[in-house]
């Protein structure tokens, strides 16, 4: 109060002060502009000297106003960012938001459907149309070689029919496919990893959710997830998208939808009931068998050992014996099949504050992706629209690092491993960093956890435990480390198909920041919403013979088709910006 004059100063009955202003003062305009200004810097003066609040509370006040200076205003600044014109969400038409305030009485229900758009100025662009080469550029940007070479003839193996179906599928993995379009293998595989005897039964070691490889009677192996809840459990709105639970059902649907969209790029997953007193119990080892309990329901349940989510209170339960999850079947080790994890240049920040580089800056595929290699040219680009495209329509929002394979040499096919990928031997498990962790422990061959992180430790690497919010432990256990069989596991954990009436639009800005897309995969998003055939009736039948089926609720394969007129209306405006022969690249 020194800077406020005597004659604006008085004292109330409480002792505070308050401004005292005359008549002739108000009668003077210099004087009321004076006045003013002297109460402005009065405000100012008292909230620097006050932190808001007097005595015992100060403390509680001053933190009250730090969170808001730091949290609330930053929100509203992200608000005021993304209402500007040239933000990218703002491209993205999106449903209007429903009020959930608590004094609201009443609640409107529209039960007049919007007439949907049937994206008719798209149609030229599709194979409906003779003449669509006419807006294509030809001969095409680039085009890969019809030479499709397998497992089978990179190891100069024929493939007989005494072999297992597992082998089978092993040898017909091929430069630009998993697998091959209508694959009697695959069912025939699916069919036996559904049906087959279980004769061995271990945990697979790190992660932060408890996953078991189980062994089938032919040899095959496969990584069984097991049901948490029920399908009709959504994602609850709070939780971040590296906290959630892994779905068993998603793994069986991102598998169909995969090959549906002609991809096929994702390893086959069935779903199974299995009995855990009489199939799973018998064959575990000690460690896991201590953690088997009944629950007061009378539910024979275990929780395994990993790094959260295992313990009582997170355990899996059966009903009261039988067991329902998800079968994904192991591709060959990486010595046969070689491939390394590589970085998105579109993953997340993994952070609760924080944003990514490409989430803010419209023009971040043109000038940070499209400028370095391997994406400034040949088919990366392109793959990598595939797969958020198949990310979208999932809800996968955790999409950090993809595989490549690298045993057929360059123009391969990335793998989409969405789900666990499991791998023959026993693994080290590192979510974003088992490439380097690899090339690490692979000249000091520790024989035990305790020696391995003390090897990490010692080259350096400590700072990698402490990323916390990747809710990561590095684990190794090591077979034979004299012969170097080192084998590495990366594990996407799959939430997806979690929300049925929420389309997170970020997962789709790579496609508008790009705008670039395989003239096949928008042929085929095309079919998907105008049909004869929606997405949803396709899926719907894909899954029908799966043993665990309806393995997605009627809402989910919604919104699915919902999602499919997201991505056209992305085309569209990238068609409203760029001429045709720039957005699509010509593979038909």
């Amino acid at each position: 109060m020194c800077c406020i004059p005597t004659w604006l100063r008085a004292k109330n009955q409480y002792g505070y002060d308050y401004f005292k202003v005359s008549e002739e003062t108000l009668s003077n305009p210099i004087d009321v502009l004076l006045t003013v200004f002297l109460v402005i810097c009065f405000v100012e003066n008292e909230l620097k000297s006050s932190d808001l609040t007097e005595g015992e509370n100060s403390a509680h006040g001053r933190q009250h106003f730090i969170f808001h200076r730091r949290f609330l205003n930053r929100d509203e600044n992200s608000k005021i960012s993304a209402e500007a014109p040239n933000h990218p969400m703002n491209v993205i038409p999106l449903p209007p938001k429903s009020s959930n305030k608590k004094n609201d009485t009443t609640t409107t229900v529209s039960t007049t459907k919007e007439p949907r758009d049937e994206f008719l100025d798209l149609r030229k662009y599709t194979t409906l149309n003779p003449n669509f080469r006419q807006y294509m550029e030809w001969p095409p940007y680039f085009r890969l070689p019809k030479h499709n070479p397998t497992l089978a003839d990179v190891l100069k193996v024929k493939i007989r029919s005494n072999m297992t179906n597992w082998e089978k599928f092993h040898l017909q993995i091929s430069k630009y496919y998993l697998f091959p379009e209508n694959s009697k293998v695959v069912d025939d595989l699916l069919h036996d990893l559904a049906t087959q005897k279980i004769i061995g039964v271990e945990q697979l070691p790190g992660g932060t959710q408890l996953k078991l490889i189980l062994t089938m009677e032919d040899g095959a192996k496969a990584l069984f997830k097991p049901m948490r809840f029920p399908r009709e459990v959504e994602t609850l709105p709070n939780h971040f998208y590296f906290t959630d639970f892994e779905r068993h059902v998603s793994e069986i649907a991102s598998f169909h939808l995969d090959k549906l969209l002609g991809f096929r790029r994702t390893p086959p997953c069935v779903g199974r009931k299995v009995n855990i007193s009489e199939e799973l119990y018998p064959l575990v080892e000690p460690d896991l068998h201590k953690t088997f309990f009944i629950s007061p329901a009378g539910n024979v349940c275990f929780h395994g050992q990993c790094t959260y989510y295992c313990d009582t209170s997170h355990a899996i339960c059966g009903d009261p014996h039988m067991l329902e999850g998800s079968l994904s079947v192991w591709l060959p080790p990486r010595n046969v099949l070689e491939r390394k994890p590589i970085r998105s240049p579109w993953r997340r920040s993994y952070n609760k504050r924080r944003k990514a580089a490409w989430e803010t800056d419209s023009f971040y595929c043109v000038n940070q992706v499209k400028t370095v290699a391997p994406y400034n040219h040949g088919r990366r680009i392109y793959d990598l629209m595939d797969l958020h495209i198949m990310d979208y329509l999932t809800g996968n929002m955790d999409r950090h690092h993809y595989d490549e394979i690298q045993t057929f040499g360059n123009d391969s096919a990335l793998i989409h491993l969405d789900m666990v990928e499991g791998f023959g031997g026993l693994t080290l498990m590192s979510l974003p960093f088992c490439y380097h962790c690899y090339n690490v422990v692979s000249s000091a061959y520790p024989h035990s956890i305790d020696c391995f992180n003390s090897t990490l430790a010692r080259k350096g690497l400590a700072t990698l435990c402490e990323k916390a919010w990747l809710m990561i432990l590095l684990h190794l256990c090591c077979q034979n480390p004299i012969s170097k069989q080192w084998i590495v596991a990366l594990s996407i954990f799959f939430r997806v198909f979690g929300r049925t009436t929420y389309d997170e639009d970020t997962i789709i800005l790579p496609l508008l920041q790009c705008c670039v897309i395989r003239l096949s995969t928008f042929n085929r998003l095309y079919s998907f919403h105008m049909g004869p055939k929606r997405l949803s009736d396709l899926m719907r039948d894909s899954m029908a013979t799966d043993p665990i089926t309806p393995v997605l609720i009627e809402p989910h394969l919604s919104a699915l088709d919902r999602r499919v007129g997201k991505i056209l209306q992305v085309v569209r405006l990238c068609l409203n910006a760029n001429s045709p022969d720039l957005v699509f690249l010509d593979d038909m």
